[in-house]
C-alpha cells in the first residue's frame, strides 16, 4: 500500500481553490474537493499510470476531470509526494521551482 504525502503548500492551494469556487456558486467548492478526492484515490491506486512530465523525469501529473487543475507529484519508494496543485493555465515554472 502506498502512502500519500501532501505538502502544506499543496494543501493550501487546494483550500484556496475550494474557497474561491465556493464563492462562485454555492456547493461548487465541495464539488472541487470531491474531484480532488477522486483524483487522489485514482492516483493512490496506480501512480505510475500518469505521464511523466517532459524535462522532469521523476515528476508526474494527474488532471482533474471537471476542473482545469493538475496535481503534481512524484513517487518515492512506497510514498506518493504531492508538491503542487495548480490551475492548468498557470505558468509551468511554478511547479518546476518546487522540485
Amino acid at each position: 500500500m502506498r502512502i500519500l504525502a501532501v505538502s502544506s503548500r499543496a494543501e493550501s492551494e487546494i483550500t484556496k481553490a475550494a474557497l474561491w469556487y465556493g464563492q462562485q456558486r454555492s456547493g461548487l467548492g465541495h464539488e472541487f474537493l470531491s474531484e480532488i478526492d477522486i483524483a487522489l484515490s485514482r492516483l493512490t491506486a496506480n501512480p505510475l499510470l500518469y505521464p511523466v512530465v517532459r524535462h522532469a523525469p521523476d515528476v508526474r501529473r494527474i488532471r482533474l476531470d471537471r476542473f482545469p487543475w493538475h496535481v503534481w507529484f512524484y513517487v518515492e519508494a512506497d510514498t506518493i509526494r504531492i508538491f503542487a496543485v495548480l490551475h492548468a493555465k498557470r505558468d509551468p515554472q511554478n511547479w518546476q521551482k518546487r522540485v
